[in-house]
């Protein structure tokens, strides 16, 4: 590489940063191995070209790693080529593939470029190859390199096409302003403010009462809603466990290491008064002694927070001893109520105290203790227990053992339930995340495995079927079918009334005749008003002044009335921050959209792109 350090540092085998680094980059090949990288730099150079540039099989691969990775992640399972397909995705990494090999082919034409100096200078600003002294490590460069399978020179080849693509870029989207009509139409859109009235109906507002469902009209509606009442697929998952506290009860516990740990421990058990405390740091003692004046004659601590800048969470010290308040804690302490005093000095400055709460001393005798602290020892010897026998039960399992053998065995419990993935799960087990995950995974083709769960404990399971969905019969729905019933009832009945409660404010009747109504004087786009449905504020900002809308959602049915609307101020440093933002994100806009017709237009030319689809169905095979 042009221009880097000439001296190699020695590697040293216990470098942590270097360490780190390889175990990262070993997670890529591995990565990447599975897809057969390596065989694509021997067979398959390239899957296409745009003018005299090469798409590069690497490139392609690795941007199709890097989606279904980002698909797996959103989805929270394993994602394959057939879901990017189906997506669309596979297009979009190819596309976007495309056009930025068009960049870098119209770089080379116009005979942009960047200097050895330049991408010297990024490659020794990248955290990758730096060591423990934060410095440029010249061997672990070329040792994760080469584990990545790359030389010096094709790396920095990529990454001098990186910057001068960015440069290019740069001089594209570069100088575009946002129109000023363009930015007036939307802060004024964006800074209206609306005040409304909501009336939400309730049963107790209708005129007359719900009446009691008939035999027939349950079971009429068990069967027209039958969605509602039926049991999803599920998997019946036979396992076994062995958790901390089936065990932890019979072992015996040593009572003068229970009180070795009660003493050790002392300081929980045994706690002298203490205080909820804030401390509010100024700059010099005349700011400190000004603040102090103010809050004495009526001012109020939170006032003088604020004007710090800073919050109260950044200055709260929670529960402090008297020693731990330096040169204040005699004041504090001689407190008896919330009150402020100061300034005192602290180790950051002048300050003032404000004490909120009183902490009484605490004493807890050993004989107080014991039960505890036996508990806690017990499932810690239990936890120990446990992680001894996993070898054996590995083993076991290994051995072709079943769960029911294990029962016998190893002492495990051995249970069968039905299992919904990613519904709430009666059985205790269900309640481990690690559980979970293997049971969200498993298949009539997996073998038992040891699971280790995050208290300490082990489990084990299998599928034994896949349950499919059946609808629950009425007897046993119906609780659930009555319930469900009345509440459709209530919201037929509600959105009733409210129709009639609408006709009756447009003829001239006030909505507070018609019950408590909320209102709110003054609200944003963006604002929501707790307790209600989105829809409320969405409604409020598509009525005219003094219009009415009835609002109907599940659990919901109110009359809205808009009663003002009030425009975004004109001036103020709120209205010009406003207004700078919303240039900005014009002109951003502005420019993605000048580099995308730039980018179409390079890769439109008739013959500019070339795509060797066979070579890009056997990249996209190892992915199935």
């Amino acid at each position: 590489m042009a221009k880097a350090p000439e001296t190699e540092t020695p590697r040293k085998k216990g470098n942590a940063a270097q360490i780190a680094v390889y175990g990262l980059l070993a997670l890529l090949v591995l990565g990447l191995g599975g897809f057969g990288i390596q065989d694509f730099g021997g067979r398959i150079a390239h899957i296409g070209s745009v003018g005299d540039r090469d798409i590069r099989t690497d490139d392609y691969a690795r941007a199709l790693k890097r989606q279904i990775d980002q698909v797996s992640e959103q989805f929270g399972q394993p994602a394959n080529m057939a879901m990017l397909t189906a997506f669309g995705l596979d297009q979009q990494v190819l596309q976007g593939l495309i056009n930025r090999v068009a960049i870098d082919n119209e770089a080379a034409r116009i005979g942009l470029s960047v200097g050895d100096e330049a991408v010297a200078q990024e490659v020794q600003s990248m955290g990758s190859f730096q060591g423990l002294d934060g410095k440029f490590d010249n061997a672990a460069y070329r040792e994760v390199l080469a584990r990545d399978g790359r030389t010096v020179v094709q790396f920095e080849d990529g990454l001098r096409e990186d910057l001068a693509r960015s440069l290019l870029q740069g001089a594209i989207t570069g100088g575009f302003a946002a129109p000023e009509p363009m930015t007036e139409t939307l802060y004024q859109w964006v800074g209206e403010r609306r005040g409304f009235s909501l009336l939400q109906l309730t049963e107790a507002d209708l005129t007359t009462p719900l009446p009691a469902p008939t035999e027939a009209e349950l079971r009429a509606f068990h069967e027209a809603n039958i969605a509602q009442f039926t049991k999803p697929e599920a998997k019946r998952i036979t396992y076994v466990a062995l958790l901390p506290e089936m065990i932890s009860a019979d072992i015996a516990v040593d009572e003068a290491a229970l009180r070795e740990e009660y003493d050790k421990r002392i300081a929980e058990f045994v706690q002298p008064e203490r205080r909820l405390v804030e401390r509010l740091v100024f700059p010099d003692d005349a700011a400190a002694a000004a603040a102090k004046a103010r809050i004495d004659a009526g001012g109020s601590f939170e006032d003088e927070v604020t004007t710090r800048g800073v919050r109260l969470e950044d200055i709260d010290l929670g529960d402090v001893g008297r020693d731990e308040l330096g040169a204040a804690g005699d004041a504090v302490f001689a407190l008896t109520e919330p009150s402020v005093v100061g300034p005192f000095a602290s180790d950051f400055g002048p300050a003032l105290f404000r004490m909120n709460g009183v902490l009484g001393a605490q004493e807890i005798s050993f004989d107080e203790a014991r039960e505890q602290l036996a508990g806690e020892a017990q499932l810690d010897a239990a936890r120990r227990d446990i992680a001894g026998r996993i070898e054996a039960v590995d083993d076991a399992l290994a051995g072709g053992a079943t769960l029911a053998e294990l029962q016998t065995g190893q002492g495990m419990q051995l249970g069968t339930f039905d299992y919904v993935t990613g519904a709430q799960n009666d059985e205790p087990i269900a309640g481990y995340e690690d559980f979970r995950t293997v049971a969200d995974a498993v298949t009539e083709d997996s073998y038992p495995e040891v699971i280790r769960l995050a208290d300490g404990g082990i489990a084990a399971l299998q599928l034994d079927a896949v349950v499919p969905p059946a609808p629950i019969p009425f007897e046993d729905a119906r609780t659930d079918v009555e319930a469900a019933w009345r509440a459709d009832a209530l919201q037929k009945a509600l959105s009733a009334r409210a129709i009639e409660v609408k006709s009756a404010i447009e003829g001239g009747a006030a909505i507070g005749t018609f019950g408590i109504v909320n209102v709110t004087p003054e609200i944003a786009r963006e604002g929501f008003i707790e307790g209600t449905p989105p829809s409320v504020v969405a409604a409020a900002f598509a009525l005219d002044e003094g219009g009415l809308r009835v609002i109907e959602e599940a659990g919901f049915v109110g009359i809205l009335q808009l009663d003002r609307i009030i425009p975004a101020a004109t001036e103020g440093e709120d209205a010009t921050a406003i207004r700078a933002a919303l240039a900005a994100q014009i002109e951003q806009a502005i420019a993605q959209d000048a580099f995308t017709a730039y980018t179409n237009a390079l890769s439109s030319v008739p013959g500019t792109v070339q795509i060797d689809q066979q070579a890009v169905a056997a990249v996209q095979a190892n992915f199935n």
